[in-house]
This record gives C-alpha cells, structure tokens and sequence, in this order.
C-alpha cells in the first residue's frame, strides 16, 4: 500500500503510545486512525475527548441502490448519460445521485443544494470529490481543505467531514465511494512511495488539511456512520474537531487536475498515460488540455479500440472533445466490454494537422463489470449507439430513430 507522505498538523508528543498532557494535567486521548488492521497506513489523533464518548445512537435510512430495469434486462450496447439538466438538491451527500456501480466502486453526481450540518463518515469506503463547479471548504476531522474547481478531494475510509459550499456558488461535482484506497498509481511511485521523476504529479500538488485549532465546544453533534448498508447516527456532547495535533501517512488532501501534466509522444498515446488514481480493479484518470503528436504523419484522434474486458465511463468536463460529437458538458459516456468504440465519423480526417487539445475529462475504466442505475437509465440518450454511423448515411435513420423514441431499441 502506498504511504502518502508524512505530515504533522498540532502538537503530539515526542514518542507515541506515551503519556500526553493537556495544560490542566489531563491525558489526551490518542487514536490510531489506520487501514488495514495494523499494517497499513495509519496516523496517531490526539482528542481532547476520548472519541468513544456516544451518548445515543439511531438508525437513520437504509442505503439501497436501484439497477435500472433495461440494463439488466436489455441489450448490451453504448450508452450515453447526460446530467447537465440536473436540479441542485440535498447537501453534499444526501444530494448524490449513484449512477453506475459494482463491487468495486460506486459513483455518480452530486449538485449540493445547501452545506451539510450533520457530520458524516464512511465506515467501508474511501469517498473522492472531483470538483467540476463551485468552490467551497471541505471541513474535516484532520483541519480543512479549501476547494475549487477542477479539485480532487479524497477522504480515507473513517474520515469524519462536511462539505460546506461557498453561498452563492453553484456545485456540480463528480462523487466516488471506493471500497480500497484511492492512491497514487504503483508504477509513478519507488519502493519508498517517492512519486517518481517521470510520474506526472508530485508531492508537492497535493494539498493535506490546513492547520486547525481544536474545537471545545459542547451540544449535540452528530456523525453519520455509513456502514453494512444502513446510515447510523451517532451523538457526541463534544465536538467531533477536538484534535490538539495529529501526525501519519494516512489523511485527506486535495489534487487539481490543473496540476497533471501531460504525457505526449510522437504518436497517439494510449488512456494509460492519463492515470491518476488506481484503487483495485479499476483506474481514474485525467484527460487534460495538452500538446498533440508530433510525428509527421500522426493522427491526433484515438483509433478503434475493442473493450475487451473493461468498462469505460468518461465525464466530460470542459472543452471540444474532437473524438465525440452530440455529448454535452456534463454527460457521461459508457463503453462497455466487448464492444469496440472508436472516434466518431469525421473526426479522425479532422484531427490531422491540429497541434493541441483543450479537452478536460475524467475517466474510470473499471475491470469487472458496470451496472446502469434507475437514474442513470432516466437519464439515458437511447441514440447514442448509432452516433458511429456516418451523417451522410445516418441522417434518416436519426431521424427515424428520434421519432421512433424508446420502442426503436427493443429488448
């Protein structure tokens, strides 16, 4: 597992596991915050309270997620999901809107209509924000994490956080919930967990918590444990940000995708050189505005390539995706194994000769297979799977098609 470099927030004491005073002679209580039983990574949290002081505890929803009725039952095809027209609702997670999903990550959209007040913690999933509008602070229990667009906010499984948006600001961010850790690709890293000199971010991009001085005050406050299916909620007469000082390897931080800089080569480079993050079995990646190829006879646009046996989701962000045409900002697309995909009719010839891309994307190529939400279904483009066929043969049959509706795609 990688170690995320060292930081040390506060005051701790010069040896762990001893005795740590407060001013009034009190012990502070210490924490091992870890993964992995004891060999993972971990960082040591000096409370004010001991963290185990619950007063009450309440169920508070079940977590359920509702597999759309034509992917289970349809047929296997491309498929294209556009949220642009989403309505903010909730807060940073009662707002999410799970789209796709398998044993190995679950993620979707998320449009917070308002700052959470309660605190929330996933007791079986790292969670990743990838900030596409608005800005804001994400407060958590190791200090806070200023936010903007473009921002990757990734939080350890046992993270206790709010997202609270900026007033004012619209929010539209990507949500992940990963069940093994969101870390650095193995081959961008040495065997000290030094990110490489050809890796294509470094130590210094990421953005761990700001100092934070510990909170005293007392009421009620609540963290929401998300665990085994069901949100519990659990109460605290002191508050959950009590830390005088932590120190580890293991702590949420911030990456902007501004911040990746680009692999090119004198040909078509594969989505490999866009890896970012590489949790188990499956990849995230960052397609960023960056220089094209640059041999004399290069073709720019990706060739065919056959998803023989992986997903692959792209959430276009920002720019002209030369490869694709009718997606909108917004939208995702889902290539799915065993069909091969390509770029769309024209673009290839009209790719030839341009010397740079503008495009922002972030992609996740899962290795075991996606399935499609209720509401990814609802929010389904059924004509994608024909975008393929050239204009001049396909016009008539996009048109027989949209006044077809939904009946032209049978099960």
């Amino acid at each position: 597992m990688h170690p995320m470099f060292y930081v040390r927030r506060g005051e701790v004491p010069h040896k762990r596991h001893t005795q740590f005073r407060k001013p009034d002679g009190g012990l502070y209580a210490e924490e091992l915050f870890g993964v992995e039983g004891f060999s993972g990574r971990a960082s040591l949290l000096y409370h004010h309270t001991p963290p185990t002081q619950t007063h009450a505890v309440e169920k508070v929803r079940d977590v359920r997620i509702e597999q759309s009725a034509d992917e289970a039952s349809g047929p296997h095809r491309h498929r294209l999901v556009n949220t642009k027209d989403l309505e903010p609702r909730g807060d940073g997670v009662t707002g999410r809107i799970p789209l796709f999903y398998n044993s190995d990550v679950t993620f979707g959209v998320v449009l917070p209509a308002e700052p959470m007040e309660r605190y929330y913690r996933n007791g079986e999933a790292d969670e990743m924000y990838f900030v596409h509008e608005g800005s804001g602070v994400l407060e958590t229990n190791f200090g806070p994490i200023p936010y903007g667009p473009g921002d990757y906010l990734v939080l350890p499984i046992g993270t206790t956080f709010r997202l609270r948006p900026a007033e004012g600001l619209g929010q539209r961010m990507l949500w992940v919930e990963s069940p093994s850790s969101i870390v650095p690709p193995k081959r961008y890293r040495n065997d000290f967990g030094q990110l490489l000199e050809h890796s294509p971010y470094c130590e210094r991009d990421i953005r761990p918590p700001d100092e934070m001085a510990p909170t005293l005050e007392e009421g009620d406050f609540v963290i929401e444990v998300k665990t085994r299916g069901r949100v519990t909620a659990y109460h605290y007469k002191h508050h959950p940000f009590d830390l005088v000082g932590w120190d580890g390897h293991l702590w949420p931080f911030a990456f902007n995708i501004g911040d990746f800089e680009p692999i090119t080569g004198r040909v078509h480079q594969p989505p490999p050189v866009h890896l970012t993050f590489q949790p188990r079995n499956y990849v995230i990646c960052s397609f960023v505005p960056r220089k094209f190829d640059y041999h004399p006879l290069a073709i720019p646009a990706p060739y065919n390539h056959s998803n023989i046996n992986s997903d692959e989701v792209i959430y276009y962000v920002a720019g002209n995706f030369m490869s694709r045409r009718g997606v909108d900002i917004s939208s995702f697309t889902i290539h799915p194994a065993g069909i091969p995909h390509g770029p769309h009719p024209g673009s290839v010839e009209a790719s030839i000769g341009k010397e740079a891309t503008e495009e922002l994307a972030v992609m996740i190529d899962t290795f075991h297979a996606l399935h499609l939400t209720r509401q990814a279904s609802e929010l389904e483009d059924d004509r994608y799977p024909y975008s393929w066929i050239p204009p001049e043969d396909g016009a008539e049959h996009a048109r027989e098609l949209s006044e077809r509706g939904p009946e032209a795609f049978p099960d």
